[in-house]
């Protein structure tokens, strides 16, 4: 009678674990990796220009000035396109390109999930612009009626 109560403990803890497994899932959103671009992100400046006119009188005006480029991706779903950027650009990783991908948007920011591959680490990105997902149909699809000239 023991190993019967204990058969069925056990079968009601595993299907009640089922249902919470199932719904952590369904919160994160899937999407494929379209293209990624080098985008800039700021601008790192080195010289004495900051110091105008008090420099200026003296002739030091050389300013060596690099654009910083960050990538920038493209995350389609099937209802949205983010434009994402990383949040940590001096450890950014390039994600592979036609991949897909698991997210879940935390407060102002997108974590990401790689799911094909060997690194599935979760990173942090930057949501930089988001549109609706628009299908390509060759016509567009108008509402009202069009109007007959009789």
């Amino acid at each position: 009678m023991n190993i019967k109560r204990i058969f069925v403990i056990l079968l009601v803890l595993i299907c009640s674990a089922i249902p919470l497994s199932a719904k952590k899932n369904k919160d994160a959103g899937r999407g494929i990796l379209e293209k990624m671009q080098a985008v800039p992100c700021g601008a790192k400046e080195t010289g004495l220009a900051g110091l105008g006119t008090l420099w200026a009188s003296a002739g030091i005006t050389h300013v060596n000035s690099n654009e910083k480029l960050c990538p920038q991706y493209l995350l389609r779903t099937d209802e949205m396109d983010y434009q994402i950027r990383p949040m940590n650009l001096k450890h950014a990783t390039i994600l592979p390109i036609g991949k897909e991908g698991e997210f879940r948007i935390q407060k102002n920011e997108m974590i990401l999930t790689m799911t094909a591959g060997s690194d599935q680490k979760a990173r942090r990105y930057e949501v930089v612009a988001m549109e609706p997902a628009n299908p390509d149909n060759g016509g567009s699809a108008s509402s009202i009626p069009p109007a007959t000239g009789h």
